[in-house]
């Protein structure tokens, strides 16, 4: 993909942390758009995923769902558990003040790129706005890994930029309908110095992304991440990059004698 002087390259939460994980996977996956098929398990994941977004958002908009419910007994029984989990989400008391939205979407162009953000959900009033985003994997990932994931930050960054609520009454909630046992939750709050590191550290990111697309323009790739990053053990480019070990390099590594196991028990 070549980039224009004048064109806004558009990026997502996704492509901000693929590029703090791996700007050359980010070159592949993003400028190159190069994929590899998901396995079977990965798509029905996905596709069950979809789907529940699908009924929440047709729920959001007085569609009917019946008929998405009376095929699936997996989305029954997670709609079921998630209307016990939160029941003034499913069924709000009406306020002609307060504000709904299903798969809200807003831009904010910063430098010059053009930062995009849907969320499943946006509720509001005049004084507060929550942010819902559903998950429909099993376990919810570690809170402090989640305060630092991209979707996190720039969620709550982009609303604070568009509109009018002061980044303290902005928060972001993500629903884990999937977690055992019922639907849990995890729950972030915003406030005028998280919003600062946050554009702080964007900027960062973005003036390291404009140098690295000014050197791919002259046939440069973009940054690897060092060679034994146990990130390469699971990406589909790690052929590509030259990060898988020749068989005789294998054996040799399986051969050497842990080093970890040698000191825990001299220690």
């Amino acid at each position: 993909m070549l980039i224009t002087p004048t064109q806004l390259l558009r990026l997502s939460q996704g492509h901000l942390n693929l590029l703090e994980i791996c700007p050359r996977k980010f070159q592949h996956t993003y400028l190159e758009q190069l994929n590899s098929p998901l396995d079977p398990e990965q798509e029905e994941r996905q596709t069950l995923g979809s789907r529940f977004h699908l009924l929440m958002q047709q729920r959001e908009m007085g569609l009917p769902i019946h008929h998405l419910l009376a095929t699936d007994t997996k989305l029954q029984s997670w709609m079921s558990a998630f209307a016990d989990a939160a029941p003034e989400i499913i069924q709000p008391t009406t306020d002609e003040q307060t504000f709904r939205e299903s798969e809200h979407y807003r831009t904010l162009q910063v430098q010059d790129y053009l930062l995009t953000v849907i969320y499943d959900l946006l509720i509001g009033d005049s004084q507060q706005a929550q942010i819902l985003d559903w998950k429909t994997y099993p376990k919810p990932p570690d809170k402090r890994k989640l305060a630092q994931n991209w979707q996190t930050r720039l969620y709550m960054y982009v609303l604070a930029e568009t509109s009018t609520y002061l980044p303290e009454n902005i928060s972001m909630t993500y629903w884990f309908i999937q977690s055992e046992g019922k639907p849990q939750n995890l729950k972030f709050t915003y406030s005028t110095s998280e919003h600062e590191k946050t554009a702080k550290k964007l900027h960062q990111l973005l003036n390291k992304l404009t140098n690295w697309l000014a050197l791919y323009q002259q046939n440069q790739p973009f940054p690897q991440v060092l060679a034994g990053n146990k990130a390469c053990d699971y990406c589909q480019f790690a052929m590509k990059c030259d990060r898988i070990p020749t068989t005789e390099e294998a054996n040799t590594q399986n051969s050497l004698p842990n080093l970890a196991n040698i000191q825990e028990v001299s220690i």
